[in-house]
């Protein structure tokens, strides 16, 4: 099982249209369960941190293989991280990815991680990281079963 937690919804048609393509494909691969959870309306970083933190911790358990998106993660490339995840996956069948807000992911979620995974130093709308997450998924999975998508 592969959980992604989300803070904040997607909003435009055209985000939501490429994350399902991305779902559809993957459920030939594994069980994907994608969550949104409320992103906090304030410039008070501290508060707003603290709220999506509770928010996301209700949809986390700390026996799974906890992965945070953030700039300060791993780099890897796309062969790594398809060998990284399906070593993962021998020793931990769930795997939760998690995505933050605007303002990031609160210290006490980062440190309850397993791994931390930056896909680039530049900074993206999370909407469109969400589909670039599912995207990098589908193609790990087509690059461990030597199918044809990644070249």
């Amino acid at each position: 099982m592969i959980k992604i937690l989300c803070v904040g919804k997607l909003k435009e048609k055209y985000w939501q249209d490429a994350c399902q393509e991305y779902l559809k494909r993957l459920t030939k691969y594994a069980q994907v369960e994608l969550i949104e959870v409320m992103d906090e309306k304030t410039d008070d970083e501290k508060q707003a941190l603290q709220k999506e933190k509770e928010r996301l911790e209700k949809h986390m358990n700390p026996k799974d293989y906890i992965i945070t998106l953030e700039i300060e993660g791993e780099s890897l490339s796309s062969l790594e991280l398809s060998k990284k995840l399906e070593k993962i996956r021998i020793e931990n069948p769930n795997i939760t990815f998690i995505i933050g807000g605007s303002h990031g992911i609160h210290a006490d979620i980062k440190r309850q991680a397993t791994a931390h995974l930056s896909f680039s130093k530049l900074t993206f709308p999370h909407q469109l990281f969400r589909v670039l997450l599912l995207e990098q998924l589908y193609r790990s999975f087509k690059i461990q079963n030597n199918e044809k998508y990644h070249k």
